[in-house]
C-alpha cells in the first residue's frame, strides 16, 4: 500500500475531509472520501458555499488575500442532522491557479458533549445557588429561634449545652383584654397587628442589647445578658419595657384596635438552651424568669412592676413607686427625662 494510500486511510478513520478549492470559481478541484461521505457523489459539481451555506465567503477571500490561512467553524446540514465541522483554509503557494488547501473535521460529537457539559453546569450552578438559598432561608429561621451563640454552637456540634448566665435581667409582657380582642377581631386581623408589634419590640430591643426569647399569643418574652455578657442589663431591659409602652401609646393614636400592654421586670440568672428533638426552640428558665412573669400580673395597665432588687439597679435613672397594697414589689409608673433617654 503507498503512502498516499495509508494517509487516506488515517485521514478518513479520524473523520478528516480534504478538498482543494478554486478561490476565484468556489468551486471543489479535488475531494477526499470523507468528503464524498458527506456530500455525495455530486461534491465536485457544487460550489463551496452550496455545501456550506453558512459560511462567510467575504471573510474567506479577505484572509486569503491578506495572510492565506483561515481557521473556523461552520454547520450544514447532513440527513436531517446538523453536522459541525472545523475548517482550516491553507493558501496554496507557488502555483498559478488561486487555490486552498481545505481541512475539515468532524467536531459534531465535541461540540454536543460541549453543549451538555454547559448545560450540566448551568444545573449545578441553579442547584447551588438553590442549596444556598435554602441554606440561607434555614438559618435566618434558625435565627428566630435561637441566639447566634447558640446557632453557632448548634451548627458545629448539632447540640446546644445548657449554660448559667448570671446575672441577667428578664422581661415579661402580655396584652390586658386580649381575649376580647380575639372575640371582636377577624383573627387574621390580630394576627398581622402581632406580628407589626412584635417585629418593632424586636427591633427596640435590638437597639439596647435585648434578645427575644418566645412569643407565645399574647405573651413576649425578652432577656438581657443571653447569650452575651451585659454589665448594663437591667437598665437595658427597663429601656426596652418603657419604648415598648411609647411604641403602643403612639401606635394607638393611629389604629383602631387598642393595644394595652402590662410588664414584669426581673434580674438573677437563667439557664439557656435548645429544648425539643425535632421542633428546636432557644428557651431561658429559672426563678428569673418565674418572677419577671408574676410582677407582670401586678402591674397595672400600660405600666411595668418589679421588686426591690431591680429597683435597686436602675433607681437613679427611673422614678419608682412601691406597690398600693404595701407589697414587696415596686411599680415603675413614670419615667423622668433621664430615663427617657436611658
Amino acid at each position: 500500500m503507498s503512502i498516499e494510500a495509508i494517509n487516506e486511510q488515517l485521514l478518513r478513520a479520524i473523520g478528516v475531509g480534504v478538498a482543494l478549492v478554486d478561490l476565484e470559481t468556489l468551486s471543489l478541484n479535488f475531494s477526499n472520501d470523507t468528503f464524498n461521505e458527506w456530500f455525495g457523489d455530486n461534491t465536485l459539481s457544487a460550489k463551496l458555499n452550496d455545501l456550506f451555506p453558512d459560511l462567510a465567503i467575504d471573510d474567506l477571500i479577505a484572509e486569503m488575500d491578506k495572510g492565506g490561512r483561515l481557521t473556523t467553524e461552520t454547520s450544514f446540514k447532513l440527513r436531517r442532522r446538523t453536522m459541525t465541522v472545523a475548517m482550516e483554509f491553507n493558501r496554496a503557494a507557488n502555483t498559478k491557479q488561486n487555490i486552498s488547501v481545505l481541512v475539515c473535521q468532524n467536531i459534531t460529537r465535541i461540540k454536543e458533549l460541549e453543549s451538555m457539559i454547559d448545560s450540566y453546569s448551568m444545573m449545578v450552578e441553579r442547584n447551588t445557588h438553590e442549596i444556598k438559598r435554602e441554606k440561607e432561608q434555614v438559618e435566618k429561621l434558625l435565627l428566630n429561634m435561637m441566639p447566634r451563640a447558640a446557632y453557632d454552637e448548634y451548627k458545629t456540634f448539632g447540640v446546644v449545652s445548657p449554660r448559667l448566665f448570671d446575672p441577667v435581667s428578664v422581661l415579661a409582657l402580655d396584652f390586658v383584654g386580649f381575649d376580647s380582642l380575639l372575640s371582636e377581631h377577624d383573627p387574621g386581623v390580630i394576627v398581622s397587628e402581632l406580628n407589626d408589634i412584635y417585629s418593632a419590640f424586636d427591633r427596640i430591643g435590638a437597639q439596647f442589647n435585648c434578645q427575644r426569647i418566645r412569643t407565645n399569643g399574647d405573651s413576649y418574652v425578652a432577656v438581657s445578658g443571653v447569650p452575651d455578657l451585659n454589665e448594663d442589663h437591667a437598665m437595658a431591659i427597663a429601656n426596652s419595657a418603657v419604648r415598648f409602652l411609647r411604641y403602643l401609646e403612639r401606635r394607638n393614636v393611629t389604629h383602631p384596635i387598642q393595644w394595652v400592654a402590662r410588664i414584669g421586670l426581673a434580674t438573677g440568672s437563667v439557664i439557656g438552651s435548645v429544648v425539643g428533638s425535632q421542633n428546636y426552640i432557644y428557651d431561658v428558665f429559672g426563678p428569673t424568669v418565674s418572677g419577671a412573669t408574676t410582677h407582670r400580673t401586678k402591674a397595672n395597665p400600660m405600666s411595668i412592676a418589679s421588686d426591690a432588687q431591680f429597683g435597686a439597679l436602675v433607681g437613679d435613672s427611673f422614678q419608682i413607686s412601691p406597690a398600693a397594697d404595701g407589697g414587696d414589689y415596686i411599680l415603675i409608673d413614670d419615667f423622668d427625662d433621664a430615663g427617657s433617654q436611658g
